[in-house]
Order: structure tokens, then sequence, then C-alpha cells
């Protein structure tokens, strides 16, 4: 649960702080994130620098859902 990779078209340039904001299957999830590498046209690697206690749960099971599914 250290990161995920996020595809998106708009770069954003590594070391940049992100604040994440998503609602899932699980719920709600908030957390905030450093940009570790920029695969141009393709997405970002965000490293959690912080998520909040009561979204870790949800977080964890969405982590499992998606290592089920692929």
């Amino acid at each position: 649960m250290g990161g995920l990779f996020i595809e998106t078209d708009k770069p954003k340039v590594p070391g940049i702080t992100a604040k994440l904001h998503f609602l899932v299957q699980e719920g709600q999830i908030r957390a905030d994130a450093v940009v570790r590498h920029a695969k141009p046209g393709r997405g970002l690697g965000l490293r959690f620098t912080a998520v909040h206690n009561e979204d870790r749960p949800r977080l964890a099971e969405l982590m499992k859902r998606l290592r089920r599914s692929s």
C-alpha cells in the first residue's frame, strides 16, 4: 500500500505533491501523495505520504480487490 499508478494525459513533474480523493466500491479514500515518476502519455507513479486513518481499511480492501482482478 505504498502507492499506485494513475493513468492520465496530464503530465506532472516528479516531486510535486498531490491530494487524492476518490470514491470506489469500498467507499471514499483520501490520501496525500508525491509524484515519484511520470510516463508521458501514460500516467503517474504516486507514493502515498499520508492516508486518513478512517480510510486505511478501505484502501486495504481496494488493493486486495485490484490484486485479485489482475
